[in-house]
């Protein structure tokens, strides 16, 4: 049985696969397996996958897409390793990222997932310094110190400091907690941390930079916003805290209805765009009230007047 299990869910990117694929491969620790699992790829991906003889590698092969999520759980359900980590297709890990993160593990009996910094890189995999300390700071770690991480729930539901791609965790914990929910496309990480700190689970950080995230256009643009803010919708209503966590869902809840709205009407949902708008329009009135008039200009005016109303800041 390996030791640690590595999946790597892809769709359409043999290209940038194969660098995440060497990034494993080039591991310090090679006690691992390797679980491609491929959501209905229609590019050159099974035929990348077909080239790799080493036996540790397993690729599972969709012949259809069966969604993001889903795809991530059968990786989950075929590893065998103690540990288990996910990356996405187009990131990558540094060489030592197993061997620093399984030795917590193997010497803290009572740590559940240990989690580490990342650096920024770009299409060209170069490092970006100035965007990879932004991100730091953005979400917290820069004041994150080494160990345990006490308030756990805090850390990760309102700094969201931990990525599910630099972080190793205990397989038998994930399997508790049932892993990723069936039939999501995005925020799913957000909802694994959340549930495991209110499983009570402990969280280790260490805080080198041990994986690299890929920060490339592919990832921008209104088609994508709007399935994101609308799972992100999703995960935020799951959830009910006590006290200021309470105060800050509701506040992101606010926000999320209020930028979903917008997307909607710039995309000619009107009437369901100005309900979403009318919701949350406390986390940012003034923007609320823009994107109801804004909703009233012909389809084909709309983009460039929100394009506009993005770039003013609350």
């Amino acid at each position: 049985m390996p030791k640690i299990s590595v999946c790597i869910p892809t769709f359409n990117r043999a290209d940038l696969l194969a660098i995440a694929i060497d990034s494993v491969l080039q591991q310090t620790e090679q006690d691992f397996e390797l679980i491609v699992c491929d959501d209905g790829s229609q590019d050159a991906t099974p035929e990348l996958m077909s080239q790799y003889k080493d036996s540790r590698i397993h690729y599972i092969h969709h012949p259809q897409n069966i969604g993001k999520s889903n795809n991530m759980r059968s990786g989950f359900e075929a590893a065998q390793g103690d540990y288990f980590i996910k990356f996405d297709d187009d990131d990558r890990i540094t060489p030592e990222f197993l061997a620093c993160t399984s030795e917590v593990l193997d010497r803290e009996p009572r740590v559940d997932f240990v989690g580490t910094d990342h650096w920024v890189i770009d299409i060209n995999n170069l490092r970006n310094e100035q965007a990879t300390q932004v991100n730091s700071q953005k979400w917290g770690r820069t004041n994150l110190r080494q160990g345990v991480v006490e308030n756990l729930l805090d850390v990760v539901f309102v700094k969201q400091s931990f990525q599910i791609g630099a972080t190793l965790f205990r397989r038998q914990v994930l399997q508790e907690v049932g892993y990723m929910l069936p039939n999501i496309q995005n925020c799913e990480d957000n909802d694994l941390f959340v549930r495991l700190a209110l499983a009570g689970k402990q969280g280790y950080y260490l805080p080198k930079r041990l994986m690299e995230y890929r920060v490339h256009a592919e990832q921008q643009g209104i088609n994508r916003a709007i399935p994101y803010l609308t799972d992100k919708l999703r995960y935020l209503e799951n959830y009910q805290f006590e006290s200021e966590l309470e105060k800050i869902r509701r506040s992101r809840l606010a926000e999320t209805q209020l930028l979903l709205g917008l997307r909607l009407i710039e995309r000619g949902e009107t009437q369901k765009g100005r309900q979403l708008v009318q919701t949350g329009k406390s986390a940012s009135s003034a923007k609320a009230w823009a994107g109801l008039v804004l909703s009233y200009l012909p389809f084909g005016l709309r983009s460039p007047a929100f394009a506009a109303l993005r770039r003013v800041k609350p």
